[in-house]
């Protein structure tokens, strides 16, 4: 595993994917981001998802309709309202799990974090 270490997170990052908060909605660099790639995990650099399954929601935060197999897992929220992701390699913290909003075929919605994110452009 290619995991940075908690202090190798920003102050920001550690907000979001350790403490689980949730950035602004639309101050993200990959909220309007449609480059052909790959998604990777910030803090691990395991791939989570392709920009293929990428779309636009426009609910503020990057959204996709799928996940690469296995590296994304949800849990859910204590409360039972949400479905948390996280990273299935290191567990920082992605977003959260939706289902029955009809904006893809799959009809769900990945809401991730950008700064969750990191983005490989596909060569």
């Amino acid at each position: 595993m290619d995991s940075k270490k908690f202090n190798d997170l920003t102050q920001e990052e550690r907000l979001v994917i350790i403490n689980k908060q949730t950035e602004p909605p639309f101050s993200g660099e990959y909220d309007s981001f449609f480059e052909p790639g790959t998604y990777v995990c910030r803090r691990c650099n395991s791939p989570l998802y392709k920009s293929d399954s990428k779309f636009h929601s426009g609910c503020g935060w990057p959204s996709f309709d799928h996940e690469i197999k296995d590296a994304v897992k949800k849990i859910p929220d204590p409360d039972g309202k949400r479905v948390e992701i996280i990273c299935n390699n290191c567990g920082g913290h992605l977003g959260h799990f939706f289902t029955g909003e009809n904006f893809t075929e799959k009809n769900t919605r990945h809401c991730v974090n950008s700064i969750s994110l990191k983005f490989v452009p596909k060569t």
